[in-house]
């Protein structure tokens, strides 16, 4: 199968339509497709993200279980992305931090936080190698 003819779809939760596209479209940059009063697509580097309204929203605890976000193949997209949301004010769930320096994994990430708690990361490893290989590693994420 050719990835490159794959895209990656993740239906998420919002409490509100108008609040997810002004984060998402105005904040993050992701082009909005399809809206209901119920639901949303957005592009997100070409990959399709629908939000889906529900009135059951509880933040969770920690990075762990449940985030999403992009693995970037170049810093400078990583670092555009990060001033980005910086120059929006999004809300930032942790700053950015290098990861695992000095080895294989080594990486760069921040999280950010929608207006709904869903979380959100973004990354860069310096080794493009790590994104689904160095399996003798034993590290992933962070120990929390």
């Amino acid at each position: 199968m050719d990835s490159a003819a794959v895209l990656f779809h993740l239906a998420f939760p919002v409490a509100d339509i108008a609040i997810a596209k002004a984060f998402y479209v105005e904040g993050l940059g992701c082009q909005p497709g399809r809206e209901t009063a119920n639901s949303l697509i957005l592009n997100l580097y070409g990959h399709q993200l629908v939000a889906h309204t529900t009135p059951d929203l509880v933040p969770q605890k920690g990075i762990y279980p449940r985030h999403f976000g992009l693995v970037f193949m170049a810093e400078a997209d990583w670092e555009a992305l990060l001033d980005q949301a910086k120059t929006k004010n999004l809300t930032f769930y942790q700053n950015e931090k290098r990861r695992f320096t000095g080895s294989t994994l080594e990486h760069r990430t921040f999280f950010l936080q929608d207006p709904f708690y869903n979380l959100l990361e973004f990354k860069y490893y310096c080794h493009p190698t790590a994104i689904f290989g160095e399996i003798d590693q034993q590290q992933v994420g962070d120990a929390e």
